[in-house]
């Protein structure tokens, strides 16, 4: 029986493009998982969208004199481009910005609210007289008054994590240009965390088993240390979603609190588009279903904390709310695998020195599944990793190209040549025990891969699909169908066979991670039917105005594609080409020397 499988990933800002941090902290590996479930067969929805309304786009806005609008649209379609070319299938990438996502959002407040969740309370922040409005955290930075840092928001230090409270930052100072600061009262609501320690304690325990330490560590550990304390979750601000309640005109919902509930809305409009309004039901009010949130790990509080927290106070009262139906409760995360940070030639990547390594940049040079392969293998899981141009060559030469691609490539121009365009006719029959262990040991990689996807042990899964490919180049150079075509064909013709049928299994294997080489390779081998799917884009209009969507159009399948290939002796094959391209290593200091010089 199908599992349904939810794949939530984190809503990127709109005000700058995507760098390989942010595709291996959260796009790729979700990515790899909702393909891995697709092929098992499972019920796999895979959502996001453009965080529209946090102020870091606001920020840009100033920046530019732009319109926020205008500039979350901009980052918002480059995003679309990007998924499109690196092969990121959403089955809806979305944005904050959409009646829909007020609606849910509001109605997640309201129950909250209703369930007394939330009270109100007097705080200080910092005032532009200038303005004469209050500044969003964001908007200020000063020194951290508990880690010396001196770039720290006025809400929260990236250095040390800690949550800060405003009137103690020192020498704060804004972002745009205001001269005079002054710290003023103001009222908003606030998220009873202290309330919900226990219940999420026993959420996280419950979960221990098969969640990261890394993220249990972050999230346990703030409760031992220092207990839950209650959150803010309005915000003084003329964009973003309005405070459904009398009286609190020019307050909006915190991003932090809003945009996670992104991963509710986004299926709620999926449901529409395809013309069932209930089908968000069968992975948000099915106790079967599993929910995967895919992060950085700067967000492993907000998802393993927080946002459960919403989704526990709102309780049943949301669906009360939301449609009039009682007695639903809604589901909670079952698994959070937050991703370390990537940095990039041993530093930080920062967009605004243009230290990073942009994705659209990228394609422009380079084809997607490279690029897949080496931030798979190097994916931040446990640890922080590094971006080496070097490395990255080194891998695509020696790993992907050397190990994977030359191995189809010249068997399946051999068999080309020597079968006329064909596999081997051969009977199943004559295959001899070395044939037979090669296939038996294909197969059991099929167990051992899908384990390490099943746990999101994304590194060790890749490692054991090339381990298996080596194999079968060790079983060739052992059984060496190129001198045997000369004197003993048939011999050959058995070897040729067993070694495309293996390729024919790799295929399946590698899919998940190179989907683009995979479905070529697919079409090498004679299938007609795609292996997978197809992206495209369409327009949504709603009273908020007119968003883009992409969206994830899967192929028919009746049973199981993650299986071991059962490739039929005489098939036809296609045309056949190299899956991928050997590259000049003088392309690292060509690349190294692009570094610096200004973001696309």
């Amino acid at each position: 029986m199908s599992t349904p499988i939810l794949v939530a990933i984190a809503w990127p800002y709109s005000n700058a493009d995507i760098h390989v941090g942010n595709i291996t902290g959260s796009h790729l590996p979700g990515d790899i998982i909702a393909r891995y479930h697709r092929m098992k067969g499972n019920d796999v929805l895979m959502v996001s969208g453009t965080d529209s309304h946090g102020t870091p786009v606001t920020l840009k806005a100033d920046a530019l004199g732009k319109p926020v609008e205008e500039v979350y649209q901009y980052y918002h379609h480059r995003f679309l481009e990007l998924f499109q070319k690196l092969g990121i299938t959403y089955d809806l990438f979305t944005t904050t910005h959409t009646r829909n996502h007020f609606k849910v959002s509001q109605s997640i407040f309201l129950a909250l609210h209703r369930n007394g969740y939330l009270f109100t309370q007097t705080s200080p922040q910092w005032y532009s007289p200038s303005r004469n409005r209050f500044l969003p955290d964001r908007y200020v930075e000063g020194t951290c008054y508990i880690c010396g840092y001196e770039g720290a928001r006025s809400d929260q230090c990236d250095r040390c994590g800690n949550v800060l409270e405003p009137e103690k930052l020192l020498n704060p100072r804004s972002r745009v240009g205001d001269r005079q600061l002054e710290l003023r009262p103001t009222e908003h609501f606030y998220l009873d965390l202290p309330r919900m320690e226990e219940q999420i304690r026993a959420f996280l325990e419950e979960r221990a088993a098969h969640m990261r330490e890394t993220v249990l560590g972050e999230s346990l550990g703030k409760i031992e240390k220092e207990g839950l304390k209650p959150r803010p979750i309005t915000r003084d601000l003329d964009w973003g979603i309005p405070v459904p309640l009398e009286g609190w005109d020019g307050k909006c919902l915190y991003v932090w609190f809003e945009a996670v509930i992104g991963y509710l809305s986004a299926p709620i409009e999926w449901s529409q588009l395809v013309s069932q309004p209930r089908a968000w039901y069968h992975w948000w009010l099915n106790p079967q279903a599993r929910q995967f949130y895919f992060i950085g790990k700067d967000n492993i509080f907000f998802h393993a904390v927080l946002w459960p927290a919403q989704l526990m106070g709102a309780g049943e009262t949301f669906m009360e709310i939301f449609n009039g139906e009682k007695g639903l409760r809604l589901t909670l995360p079952y698994d959070v695998p937050a991703n370390q940070f990537m940095n990039l030639e041993g530093q930080k990547i920062s967009g605004s020195r243009n230290w990073a390594v942009w994705g659209l940049d990228f394609l422009e040079r380079y084809d997607p599944d490279p690029l897949r392969y080496y931030l798979t293998a190097n994916m931040p899981e446990m640890h922080d990793s590094d971006w080496d141009w070097e490395e990255f060559v080194a891998r695509n030469n020696n790993e992907l190209v050397a190990t994977w691609g030359n191995l189809a490539y010249r068997v399946l121009s051999f068999a080309a040549r020597h079968w006329e365009g064909r596999v081997p006719p051969i009977s199943l029959t004559d295959l001899r025990p070395q044939d037979r262990a090669l296939l038996d040991e294909v197969e059991k990689a099929f167990t051992r891969v899908g384990e390490e996807l099943e746990a999101v042990h994304l590194r060790a899964a890749l490692q054991e699909a090339m381990r298996t490919a080596a194999e079968v180049n060790r079983y060739l150079e052992q059984n060496a169908p190129w001198n045997a075509v000369k004197t003993e064909k048939e011999q050959a013709a058995l070897t040729i066979y067993t070694a495309l049928r293996a390729i024919d299994s790799l295929k399946i294997l590698f899919a998940p991670f190179l989907p683009f080489s995979s479905e070529a390779l697919h079409r090498m081998l004679g299938y007609t039917a795609p292996l997978f799917g197809s992206q495209y884009t369409e327009s949504v209009e709603d009273d908020l105005g007119r968003h883009t969507v992409l969206r994830y159009r899967p192929v028919p399948q009746t049973a199981t594609q993650w299986q071991p290939s059962q490739l039929p002796p005489g098939q036809a094959l296609g045309k056949i080409q190299p899956l991928f391209r050997k590259l000049d290593p003088s392309i690292v200091e060509e690349e190294r020397a692009r570094l610096g010089g200004g973001q696309p």
